[in-house]
């Protein structure tokens, strides 16, 4: 058992009475969270219905508002009672249904899951607003990661973990840096193991999320975008250039993007400027939300060790994934900086008009230095503080009047 940090907010959103609906990427763990839901409940003595649009037999009972509603009287009565269905992207059009089924003021609170389809990411929100609330579920986090492989020893400590047993934890880093978070992944005890289980989270991602959604008969041009923007995790994507190499036109190659963004896979990250003239276009940079997936497509998945020369980008992945946890309930945007003189850095946290420099080392840093990139950003933009996230002590040192602080990657910017 893997315990997740979603789970306490998903426990508190049953006390509301709008609908709670679960997103993310294939087997990263929605399922298995509602039926912990769904038990939680049932110990309460609360009654509880099961639904999983997978299940022809219970698809059947989709094929209309007043069908699904006359199966849940039937099974719980008229009653307070929990309904729980699984896959709804299966379901044609299931925004509207889901309002509707709203709007008839039941007594069922409904929770409800899907991977990332267009249906349940854009729709639902659209015609929803007010009536649910969305709670995206991710890949395990590495803080996740180490409470599971200390068997939640210091699961109410961890941060003092982290300080004292910092051998310990840099290699599970390592561990984390090649493998990922998919659950399956983390669970399974052998190399060959977690290769099968990425295999088939690969397979099913593109025989059933993109098959469905794109309707390609051939997912070579696809996948061949995919294993490129892994290729290049924090270099700028420039469209023309990926049309170019894979061979199919810009405006396929945005498509393709969106697709991978909306399905959970990668994420993207938009420059930070003020001065459009002097600093950069706007290429983006992407990340991918599960590193284990990334090193999968590129044959690196079950290497000993990730090599030197590829290690400081995938170390900037898994940062990026902690920092877009750390403020995802939060009004602060991550962005990145880079000017046509190639002075760069790699996070810029924007909230409001204030900003805070991030630089990411994968290395451990002896003493408190910045860079000249860095530097060059404190000067034009003048933040309250900047930060350097490394492998090393924390420590700190003014550059120019401004706080400066270096912090291991396992503590959280304040």
């Amino acid at each position: 058992m893997i315990k997740r940090k979603i789970l306490a907010k998903l426990e508190e959103h049953l006390l509301s009475d709008q609908m709670t609906i679960l997103t993310g990427s294939r087997q990263v763990g929605k399922t298995y969270l509602m039926r912990l839901l769904k038990e939680k409940l049932e110990k309460e003595g609360k009654k509880t219905v099961w639904l999983n649009l997978d299940n022809g037999e219970d698809a059947a009972r989709f094929i209309s508002q007043a069908t699904l509603l006359s199966y849940i009287e039937l099974a719980v009565g008229k009653e307070k009672a929990f309904v729980f269905i699984d896959e709804i992207q299966r379901k044609e059009n299931a925004g509207l249904f889901l309002k509707g089924i709203f709007d008839m003021n039941t007594p069922y609170k409904f929770i409800i899951s899907g991977s990332g389809s267009l249906e349940l990411k854009a729709r639902i929100p659209e015609s929803m607003a007010g009536r649910k609330q969305l709670f995206t579920v991710d890949p395990v986090s590495f803080e996740e990661f180490v409470n599971l492989k200390t068997n939640y020893k210091y699961e109410d400590r961890i941060d003092a973990f982290f300080a004292i047993e910092k051998d310990k934890t840099e290699r599970l880093l390592s561990e984390y840096m090649v493998f990922g978070g998919y659950p399956r992944v983390v669970l399974t005890d052998t190399v060959s193991l977690k290769q099968q289980e990425m295999r088939e989270i690969y397979r099913s991602y593109i025989d059933r999320d993109i098959h469905n959604l794109l309707h390609l008969e051939k997912s070579d041009e696809f996948a061949n975008l995919l294993k490129t923007i892994a290729s290049q995790i924090g270099g700028l994507v420039n469209i023309t250039e990926l049309s170019s190499s894979i061979g199919i036109g810009d405006k396929t190659i945005k498509h393709y993007l969106w697709y991978l963004e909306q399905t959970f896979i990668i994420k993207k990250v938009t420059p930070y400027y003020r001065n459009t003239r002097k600093e950069i276009t706007k290429a983006p940079i992407y990340y991918f939300l599960d590193i284990g997936l990334r090193n999968w497509l590129l044959g690196l998945f079950g290497l000993p060790e990730i090599p030197v020369s590829l290690s400081g980008h995938l170390f900037e992945n898994v940062v990026f994934n902690m920092l877009r946890l750390q403020f995802e309930d939060t009004p602060t945007q991550i962005h990145f900086w880079r000017t046509r003189d190639l002075a760069e850095v790699d996070f810029v946290l924007e909230t409001g008009l204030e900003v805070v420099p991030v630089e990411v080392k994968h290395t451990r840093m002896q003493k408190p230095e910045a860079t000249r990139s860095f530097r060059n950003f404190l000067a034009k933009y003048k933040p309250d503080n900047g930060y350097f996230i490394h492998l090393g002590e924390e420590m700190k040192e003014p550059v120019d009047g401004i706080p400066v602080y270096f912090i291991p990657y396992y503590q959280k910017i304040i």
